[in-house]
């Protein structure tokens, strides 16, 4: 989506002031004061604006009525997908109004260089609210915005991958990118080998496929699709992996420097195959025009065979393959590579430094808010949040070890069900005590390991035993420590800044040319990509690249490297 990069510019300048008296006052005593007391005597609305991919529980949520009945806390949900936050952030900074509980994933630059959350630096050396310190603490400096625009400070708290437990309790499923495929797709081929991926493979298993099966309960079949619409790296990301980089995002991180590969050989080389399998019928021209409902829709509806994504990306949409029964139409993760290149399609779980729940700057009473997340935090809360309540959701054996029965595990993949029985939208951007809980217990039920195989359906069972595996995180590579200035993706040029007048530019010009560069006659892509590489000449590609080199070595060097 094009925004004219003065308006946005102006966003930024009117929000800063707009916010200025919130973000620049001291909020009460900053921990000082005693803890709010939660209890149903004493009940207290929160206005929390969630981004994510979930939707808002039911009005008769037995978890909203547990946290009514036992704290006295109603929440008031403002869900925005991820496709439309930055329009939603946009409109929020221009009228100078937040909703007091923030959780947005992947612009928290936008958000605190607009002013728009509290610094909590002095909130959590306070010592009033001693689980969030500690959550934060190892990895505090890795939080800490440097970005400019504001003082440095922590602004949000990480919704995932702060992992307890040592070793913590890793999850058996591949959350991250892969090119992947229906099961289905592979049971046809006979469960082939998945080594030494290639395109042509992949596309190939695709496209016979798609030639024995021209339908799917009754509904044209999809070859190939991707999202595109506020995850615009669905499409423009394939070329790094393909060359057995690791998840960068729009660079290719070598000796420390940051190099885009937009005019790369691997990027004409994917693009040019994309085109050639479109022009084959393998690739769903809707692709770069649905919204990323649109998209999780047709996935869900079982007849996309193929797609390039990151697993959490389309959660929702293997729920509802689940919850329907259709296992086939779930997906393995393959990593194609382009020839002499090594799969580097895992890595080791990054901590999420700019998602998850930060405080609005002119929130009436921010102590309270940290409160509420301080008492989430407790293993209790953290409990109830993954597993549910006991003698409901889970039962404990005589080791102490949740586990649950099968009526248990069918109602967990039940989607009516987890409206009425789980806060999905909360939890997802919610702080988390990921790995392991007080007790040895997983954080998340299906990380539990004898749960895990135990909750597996037969299909899945019998497809996982085809292949000689255990979990579905084996289909890919055992992930390398990851380098120190990774991942890349996580670093923002300052907003206005000539580097981020280069990014948004970078990004128009990738959605501009290379739908018609896939869509396009074959005879057609080679005038189309000149004129995509001349549109990236025009722009300041050194100073982007020099922002996020910089970024790269000042992580390099705070790890102790030179």
């Amino acid at each position: 989506m094009k925004r004219t990069l003065f308006t946005a510019f102006l966003l930024v300048i009117l929000s800063a002031v707009l916010f200025a008296s919130g973000a620049d006052e001291t909020k009460g005593a900053q921990g000082n004061g005693e803890p709010h007391v939660f209890s149903p005597d004493n009940p207290v609305t929160i206005d929390a604006w969630i981004v994510t991919s979930q939707t808002a529980p039911s009005p008769d949520n037995k978890i909203s009525k547990l946290l009514k009945e036992k704290l006295g806390v109603t929440l008031n949900y403002d869900i925005t997908t991820p496709d439309q936050q930055l329009d939603r952030i946009g409109i929020m900074l221009a009228a100078g109004s937040i909703p007091e509980l923030v959780g947005s994933t992947d612009q928290q630059a936008r958000l605190v260089q607009g002013g728009a959350l509290l610094r909590l630096d002095d909130y959590l050396d306070s010592g009033r609210w001693p689980l969030l310190a500690e959550h934060v603490r190892p990895v505090r400096k890795k939080l800490t915005w440097t970005g400019g625009g504001v003082e440095d400070g922590l602004y949000q708290f990480p919704n995932y991958n702060r992992f307890y437990g040592n070793p913590p309790i890793m999850s058996p499923i591949h959350w991250g990118t892969a090119f992947w495929i229906q099961k289905d797709v592979l049971a046809f081929h006979n469960y082939p080998s998945l080594e030494n991926m290639t395109l042509e493979r992949y596309f190939d298993m695709i496209e016979s496929y798609m030639k024995a099966n021209p339908t799917i309960d009754g509904a044209k079949t999809i070859g190939f699709s991707f999202p595109m619409q506020g995850r615009v790296w669905g499409l423009t990301n394939p070329p790094l992996f393909l060359a057995g980089y690791p998840n960068d995002g729009g660079v290719m991180v070598d000796d420390g420097q940051a190099k885009i590969y937009a005019n790369s050989k691997y990027a004409y080389d994917y693009f040019k195959f994309l085109n050639m399998a479109h022009d084959r019928g393998l690739v769903d021209p809707e692709s770069f025009t649905q919204t990323l409902d649109q998209y999780l829709a047709k996935v869900a509806s079982g007849r996309v065979l193929g797609v390039h994504d990151q697993r959490w990306s389309f959660g929702t949409a293997n729920d509802a393959l689940v919850a329907n029964g259709q296992y086939e139409r779930t997906y393995a993760a393959t990593m194609p590579t382009f020839p002499g290149k090594k799969p580097y399609y895992a890595d080791r779980d990054v901590l999420n430094i700019n998602q998850g729940f930060g405080i609005a700057s002119n929130a009436e009473n921010p102590e309270l808010l940290l409160d509420f997340l301080e008492i989430m935090l407790t293993p209790e809360w953290q409990t109830i949040l993954s597993w549910g309540i006991e003698g409901e959701d889970y039962l404990v054996d005589e080791n102490g070890l949740f586990y649950k029965t099968q009526e248990m595990r069918d109602n967990f993949n039940n989607l009516t069900w987890k409206q009425d029985n789980r806060l999905e939208a909360l939890l997802d951007i919610m702080v988390k005590r990921q790995g392991e809980l007080p007790g040895g217990n997983a954080f998340a039920a299906g990380d539990q390991p004898g749960e895990f195989f135990d909750s597996l359906k037969q299909y899945d069972k019998d497809f996982l035993a085809a292949y000689g595996l255990q979990t579905w995180r084996q289909f890919v590579n055992d992930p390398p420590p990851n380098p120190a200035h990774y991942p890349a993706w996580q670093i923002s040029p300052p907003d206005g800044s000539a580097a981020q007048v280069a990014n948004q530019q970078l990004e128009d010009a990738a959605q501009r040319y290379l739908s018609e560069a896939v869509l396009t006659d074959p005879a057609r892509f080679d005038s189309v990509w000149d004129e995509y590489m001349a549109a990236i000449d025009s722009i300041d590609v050194a100073a982007f690249e020099a922002v996020i080199t910089e970024g790269v070595q000042a992580r390099i060097r705070a790890a102790g490297g030179e």
